[in-house]
């Protein structure tokens, strides 16, 4: 006779089935379709847990800065696409992202043109040189 209120074998199996489902890494929760970070700026990312490790598909298009085990900001150094992965000191996903860095709108830059060699312009109420070009960063000798 089955109690109410008492475990059986099979309802116990159930039970911890049912646990067991419920404390598995949850990756889908940790990945965000896409993520776009303007050229030179700065994006804040809240982690769902804190993480050990972080991954950068391409630091030539963005960088992760670590501000705490839960928080970071991605900068976007160039123009791309890349992923960026943080994990837990287990290797649990804790987040995973595209990230798509590509020029803003109203960022106050504009490229000029001369043959194949583009110059990108910084412009406020006057436009300058940008200390970035097109193709990457200016050296000292450019």
């Amino acid at each position: 006779m089955i109690h109410p209120g008492r475990f059986t074998p099979v309802r116990l199996a159930a039970v911890m089935a049912a646990a067991a489902v419920l404390t598995l890494p949850t990756t889908g929760a940790a990945q965000s379709a896409r993520l776009n970070v303007g050229i030179d700026q700065a994006t804040r990312v809240q982690l769902r847990g804190p993480a050990g490790s972080i991954i950068v598909g391409n630091p030539a298009i963005a960088d992760v800065t670590v501000v705490d085990s839960n928080t970071l900001y991605i900068t976007g150094k160039g123009y791309g696409v890349t992923e960026i992965v943080a994990v837990d000191t287990i290797g649990r996903t804790v987040f995973q992202s595209e990230v798509v860095v590509s020029e803003g709108s109203g960022s106050g830059r504009v490229t000029i043109w001369r043959g194949g060699q583009a110059t990108e312009m910084a412009c406020g109420s006057s436009c300058s040189p940008s200390v970035r070009r097109s193709s990457g960063l200016v050296t000292a000798g450019d």
